[in-house]
Parts: C-alpha cells; sequence; structure tokens
C-alpha cells in the first residue's frame, strides 16, 4: 500500500527572501512619490491661503476704497523714548488691517482697542509684551515653512510687494511722524527716513521718494487701485517669503551691514555674502541679523516686505540693520521657485529661472523701464512695460 505525504505548507528562506526584496524595492519607488504628493498638497494649500489674502485685500478696498497701509498706524508724536507708551509710530504691516477680512476678528477688536486711552490700534510691532504682535495666524503661515518658536514673534510667509527699487522704498520717503524726511548717515551718500520724526514736509524728499517708489504698495502711503496704471493682472501685490530657521540661509536670514554698494549693484549682495562652498549659504564672517518673517505685524523690510530686484530664493542685504534701505527677496520652502499674489486677486508660481535682467544693473528711476527684465516688470505699477509672454 502507497503512502502519500503532505508537503509541509509555507515559505522556503529563499522565497521570503525574495518576497521582501520586492516589497523594499516597492517601497523605495513609492516612498518619493508620496513625499512629492504630500508637498504638492502643502503648496496647494499655501496657494489657497494666498487666495484667501487676495479676497481680504478686494473687499477691504470695496469697504474703504483704498488698500491697507503697509507701515501705517498712528503717529510718532510724542518723541521716540514716549511712543512706546502712545504710538506705533507708523510701523504697521498691511497684513494688520487685513485681520478682519481673513477671519481674525477678534484679534482685529483687540489691536483696534488698543491698551490705553492713548495707543488705538496697538504699540510698536516689536513690542513683545503685546499678545496680539505675538500670535501666530495660520493663514499667514505657508505649510511648506518648518520655521517656529523663538526668538520669532508671530510668523509670516506672505510680504506686500514694494517695487524693483531700493532708495527711501523702506519707509516711503516718510518718518515715523509721517512727515517727508530724511536725514544723512555717516557716508553722505546715503540718506534715509528720519528716526525720530519732524516737524514739517521737506519737498526734496517727497521728490526723491515717489520717483523711487514704483511697486503695489508704497510704505506709509495710501494706495489705491487706480494707482496701478500697469493692470492688476500684470502688477505683483505680495509675495512669499520663508522664515529663518537660524542656519544662516541666504534666502530667509538678513546680512546686516553691508554697505551701500548694493543699492545701485544689487547683484553684491549674492556674490559678497555668499559662501563659496555653499552657494545658498551666508559665508562666515558676514554680520546677520533677524531672519524673514519674524514678525507678521512688523512692516519693515526685513519682516513682511518683497522687492522684485534679484530672482527668487537669492539673498536678503540691508546697509545697516532692520530699520535702513535693503534689497529683499520672494522665497519659498517650495521646490524651484515660490508663490505671487498679483493685484487681480490671481495667484502665480514664479520659478527661479524668471527672466529677471541684469543683477548688477542699477535700479531704475523715474520714467525708466526696469532694470530686472520680466521680473522687475511685474513688481511696477506704473512703468508702462509690455508683459507679452507667461510667466
Amino acid at each position: 500500500m502507497r503512502v502519500f505525504r503532505k508537503k509541509p505548507l509555507g515559505f522556503t528562506l529563499v522565497e521570503l527572501l525574495v518576497v521582501i526584496a520586492i516589497i523594499g524595492v516597492l517601497v523605495g519607488l513609492l516612498l518619493p512619490a508620496v513625499q512629492a504628493a504630500r508637498e504638492a498638497a502643502r503648496r496647494m494649500s499655501c496657494s489657497n491661503n494666498f487666495k484667501q489674502l487676495g479676497l481680504a485685500m478686494h473687499n477691504y478696498h470695496a469697504a474703504y476704497n483704498q488698500l491697507p497701509k503697509h507701515m501705517g498706524g498712528s503717529k510718532n508724536e510724542l518723541g521716540y523714548n514716549q511712543a512706546w507708551k502712545a504710538s506705533n509710530m507708523n510701523s504697521l504691516s498691511c497684513l494688520v488691517g487685513l485681520t478682519p477680512f481673513m477671519e481674525q476678528q477678534a484679534i482685529w477688536e483687540q489691536i483696534r482697542d488698543g491698551v490705553g486711552a492713548n495707543n488705538k490700534n496697538g504699540p510698536p510691532p516689536w513690542n513683545t509684551s503685546y499678545e496680539p504682535w505675538i500670535t501666530e495666524l495660520p493663514g499667514l503661515r505657508c505649510p511648506s515653512d518648518p520655521g517656529k518658536g523663538l526668538p520669532a514673534k508671530g510668523r509670516t510667509n506672505y510680504g506686500a510687494c514694494v517695487g524693483d527699487t531700493i532708495y527711501l522704498v523702506h519707509s516711503g520717503g516718510k518718518d515715523r511722524n509721517d512727515y517727508y524726511a530724511w536725514e544723512s548717515d555717516p557716508d553722505q551718500s546715503i540718506q534715509r527716513a528720519s528716526r525720530n520724526g519732524s516737524t514739517e514736509n521737506d519737498p526734496g524728499a517727497a521728490e526723491a521718494a515717489r520717483a523711487s517708489n514704483r511697486g503695489f504698495f508704497w510704505c506709509r502711503h495710501s494706495m489705491r487701485f487706480r494707482d496701478c496704471l500697469d493692470g492688476l493682472s500684470n502688477t505683483i501685490a505680495m509675495g512669499e517669503l520663508c522664515t529663518g530657521l537660524g542656519q544662516r540661509e541666504m534666502k530667509a536670514d538678513v546680512v546686516y551691514n553691508a554697505g551701500p554698494n548694493f543699492r545701485v549693484n544689487p547683484g553684491l549682495c549674492i556674490s559678497e555674502n555668499q559662501d563659496p562652498n555653499r552657494p545658498t549659504y551666508i559665508r562666515a564672517g558676514v554680520d546677520t541679523g533677524d531672519e524673514r518673517g519674524y514678525a507678521w505685524a512688523d512692516g519693515r523690510p526685513a519682516y513682511s516686505v518683497v522687492q522684485t530686484i534679484l530672482p527668487p530664493n537669492s539673498a536678503n542685504c540691508f546697509i545697516g540693520t532692520q530699520d535702513g534701505q535693503a534689497v529683499v527677496t520672494v522665497a519659498s520652502r517650495h521646490q524651484g521657485g515660490a508663490h505671487v499674489l498679483m493685484g487681480d486677486g490671481a495667484v502665480k508660481f514664479i520659478t527661479d529661472s524668471i527672466e529677471a535682467g541684469n543683477s548688477n544693473a542699477v535700479p531704475a528711476t523715474a520714467g525708466q523701464k526696469s532694470s530686472y527684465g520680466l521680473w522687475g516688470s511685474l513688481g511696477t505699477r506704473a512703468a508702462k512695460e509690455l508683459i507679452d509672454a507667461e510667466f
């Protein structure tokens, strides 16, 4: 009689190793796709944040027939030492005025009521004891940006576009008392708006500021859609910026005391400060200060301003510190570029390789075409450049 034996159930060692190897290969192939899908979702969320800001901006204009003032607020009429108690020193960003139009009514009511009878709209934006200024608003954060925590206050990844020039753009030509004024720095070739306030307008400062401020926003001035003669769809209103991680990144950290030369040759901001071995980082020995986007309520260039001078994801330089003239760039944690918000509310993704002219060229002045190609042209509101290509 024959005896039939059953084959043992299970896998051999070789079969098991083959299956494990196949699974490993599949996981290796799928992980990059999963990461790419996650970044695509974060990028879409960032774009939606910008669309909400665009809607808020248009609703603000419909309500007040003007844009929210960048570097606005209350005047410094009591002198610098007393302003901490009674003024925000005309230094608030345009984002403050947009809060009630982006579902942040509660924080706006706190700001509107101030901290006392003589301090409406809050204290200076660098006052870290004032809760609204250190409150982080989710709608102002890009999901791809991991920056968080001190020494930042309330971070923002979105800033007002002030155009394609440098001279007197940091202040709009006005001082903290809302007068057209300037004072001479030790280097007499540099002038900036006065720190402590004036008692009358200086016509020379007004003329120089009007010629230089060519962007959608003009610091310490009320702007309207009618001022945008190039067309809202052809003019950048706001740009994305990435906040600093304390790693001395060219695109996220700020170079202080870069000297006056980059004001007539912005390309020096890159060539004189980048690490030759790691071009996306600032070289050792260069003085750096507060990183980008560290205070959403602060209208000064380091925190909530972008320009269309250097290409996206480039460098940020100041003649002195955060109160002085600067070149600040659009930047992001997205791969290959950054978002911008156009004046008509459309959101565009601008690549690092956009045609940006010659970064070593002198910035244009009144009546001149932008020195920085298509990129610079998108930053001007009334320079009559022809934009005949997709971007």
